[in-house]
């Protein structure tokens, strides 16, 4: 008993020691998809809570980066679909209003009128993917 107790200690010194090889001391280091599967294999919690730091890092890093460059429309009306496709799913609808400046106006419809949910998913469903996909747009505003 007292062997296979040691046989543990050392796979778990091992596999400690393979997991500190794989952590970076750099705060800033952005670990690969192979780092992370490699941490993965060793520590599941550890590598989904460093990949969600990453991805909420990154995030934030899009959304205070100022809107640049030009604005095709054909690419808002083409997001505004993709996320008119994410709200129907929940009987919510959009529209395309208009595009003034760097801002896009929108209706939300359906059961997103009145719904509490309305203004976190006009910030973090639209927007993001309007955003994401036209790099041009500093916002997305609902028009009553």
């Amino acid at each position: 008993m007292t062997t296979e107790f040691s046989l543990k200690r050392m796979d778990l010194a091992e596999t400690q020691g393979t997991l500190d090889a794989l952590l970076s001391d750099d705060p800033e280091h952005h670990y690969s998809e192979d780092e992370l599967d490699a941490i993965e294999a060793i520590d599941p919690e550890l590598a989904l809570r460093i990949d969600r730091v990453q991805t909420q890092a990154a995030r934030a890093l899009a959304e205070g980066r100022p809107a640049t460059g030009p604005i095709d429309l054909d690419a808002v009306r083409a997001a505004i679909e993709e996320a008119r496709a994410i709200l129907l799913q929940d009987g919510g609808d959009i529209e395309f209003v208009a595009l003034e400046e760097r801002t896009v106006r929108v209706r939300l419809k359906g059961a997103c009128v009145g719904c509490p949910r309305a203004t976190l998913d006009l910030r973090n469903v639209v927007e993001r993917l309007v955003r994401s996909r036209v790099p041009g747009v500093a916002k997305v505003a609902n028009q009553f």
